[in-house]
């Protein structure tokens, strides 16, 4: 057997050296640099080609250790934003900011770590266990839009969003994109040749995947999107910190601002404020509503929170222009311990309750997806912050809406990695179902989408202003739309089947020891 195919030596425990984890930590680390804020769409294909070579020929019983080490790499350096709400009041939060990181990124990396073990135990030969490895990535991927109330951040495909590839996801969705990622990663592994093709016929392939990939977005891009719909938005972005947002008297100059943007000349169809917009609540507003309509000079669409009985929601209500409450949306999907805490009203009694609601002892959940009425434009899908990163929301539906509307205070987010892995999401969404996103943001990044995911105008992260802009048209119903995930997952059930059904000998030309 060559030198350079030996495995490396393991713990009895079956745990590889520290200094060869670190090397698995360290390429996690370089694939989440495809990310937002870093964009380098490469470095998730190459780490993973390097992951996948490393894991083939490394013995069953230590891939979960490979997996956990690059997984909290991966998972370390996309979820670091984690940190920055705990960082709003430093004094009383900031000590649990880096608990937060480290348990998040260990929870991603056990999402990693589990599905990669077993399929490697199962897997017949070298070949079968990069395949199988990789198709257990991806099935997590999609697990983990769902389980424990699914948190589906920082996917695999998600590296190609700010691509031409990303045109995909009309067809097959963010786990399609990362379809395209690993199965680039796998060729080097899966048609690696002794002697002197060695690697050349996998690198061939995974290059020509890409340039398909590639040359098929140009494709889709290049193509020309219906017009414009005689709809004028106003987006207003009053920028209000996260530390001063509840404040009794910057809330008045944030809500000064609101106002004030909202006003300023200019024609306007329809006006947008950001997710809990104000500090008061929907049924507290009657006194001002006369004038938020009177500022607007058209119907006002707004985030607010409201109470009925002892329940509070996050919400967003249309204002008609004579300051009517016409239609109300209430979240349904809740950020865990962020919105609301299991047996809440329990715990509330010790003192323990949701660190972003700011009335009563957390959220309650809305019924479920709907269309809101926006006079003068097409229904819409409401999407209140964290509701825009399940794209199995959108095909809840029973009527295909007109465009989606995300409402959201990213300034939880900070200012570095999560107010952008946010608005590619939102993004991601548009590809998904050929509909225009419009985006209001309470410091950023409030922009309005196009159908095929280009940002047609935006507010740059902490400013205070407002975007003036048409309401995009929508493509035809995507494929992805019709179908959902279920074509890549049927392909990577085929992919497993066919590795853990491989021949034994598949495996003794290339020995895992």
């Amino acid at each position: 057997m060559r030198s350079g195919l030996r495995p490396p030596r393991l713990t009895r425990r079956g745990r590889p050296p520290l200094r060869s984890l670190a090397v698995d930590a360290g390429l996690g680390l370089i694939a989440a640099l495809a990310l937002a804020p870093f964009w380098v769409w490469a470095a998730a294909p190459l780490a993973f080609a390097v992951l996948i070579w490393r894991w083939a020929r490394s013995p069953a019983r230590a891939v979960f250790w490979r997996a956990l080490a690059a997984g909290a790499g991966w998972f370390g350096l996309s979820l670091f934003w984690i940190t920055e709400p705990f960082m709003v009041d430093v004094a009383r939060h900031g000590w649990m900011a880096p608990f937060a990181l480290v348990l998040m990124a260990a929870g991603g990396a056990l999402f990693w770590a589990v599905p990669a073990g077993l399929a490697a135990r199962l897997a017949r030969g070298w070949r079968g266990q990069g395949a199988a490895i990789a198709a257990a990535l991806l099935l997590s991927d999609w697990l983990r839009g769902w389980i424990f109330t699914g948190f589906p951040w920082a996917q695999i495909g998600h590296g190609w969003i700010a691509t031409p590839v990303a045109q995909l996801a009309a067809h097959a969705g963010a786990l399609g994109l990362g379809l395209v990622t690993l199965s680039m990663a796998c060729l080097p592994t899966l048609l690696w040749r002794p002697g002197r093709a060695g690697l050349a016929p996998g690198i061939a392939a995974a290059v020509a995947i890409l340039g398909a990939g590639w040359a098929a977005g140009l494709d889709q891009l290049s193509r020309p999107l219906p017009q414009d719909r005689p709809v004028m938005l106003r987006i207003v972005q009053p920028d209000a910190a996260q530390h001063l947002k509840w404040d009794p008297e910057w809330a008045s100059v944030f809500f000064g601002r609101l106002l004030d943007l909202s006003a300023e000349p200019g024609p306007r169809d329809l006006v947008i404020w950001p997710e809990t917009a104000v500090n008061f609540l929907l049924n507290d507003a009657d006194p001002v509503l006369p004038a938020m309509a009177e500022a607007a000079g058209a119907p006002l669409i707004m985030g607010i929170q409201r109470r009925e009985g002892s329940r509070f929601f996050n919400s967003l209500a249309t204002i008609a222009p004579d300051g009517s409450v016409t239609d109300i949306y209430d979240k349904f999907h809740l950020v865990p311990f962020g919105e609301y805490i299991p047996w809440g009203d329990a715990l509330a009694r010790v003192g323990i309750t949701a660190f972003a609601s700011q009335q009563g002892n957390g959220y309650s959940p809305g019924p479920g997806p709907q269309l809101m009425a926006a006079p003068g434009a097409p229904d819409f899908q409401p999407l209140i912050c964290y509701e825009a990163i399940f794209p199995q929301h959108l095909r809840a539906l029973p009527e295909r809406p007109g465009w989606m509307l995300q409402a959201t205070n990213d300034a939880w987010f900070g200012r570095f990695s999560g107010p952008y892995q946010h608005l590619d999401q939102a993004r991601l969404r548009a590809i998904e179902t050929g509909l225009p996103m419009v985006r209001a943001a309470n410091t950023g990044v409030s922009a309005v989408i196009d159908a095929r995911g280009r940002i047609r105008d935006s507010l740059a992260l902490n400013t205070a202003g407002r975007i003036d802009a048409p309401l995009p048209g929508a493509l035809p119903p995507t494929l992805w739309l019709a179908w959902g995930n279920l074509p890549v997952l049927a392909l990577l059930a085929v992919v497993l089947g066919l590795a853990c059904g491989l021949p034994r000998r598949a495996g003794r030309r290339f020995s895992r020891g």
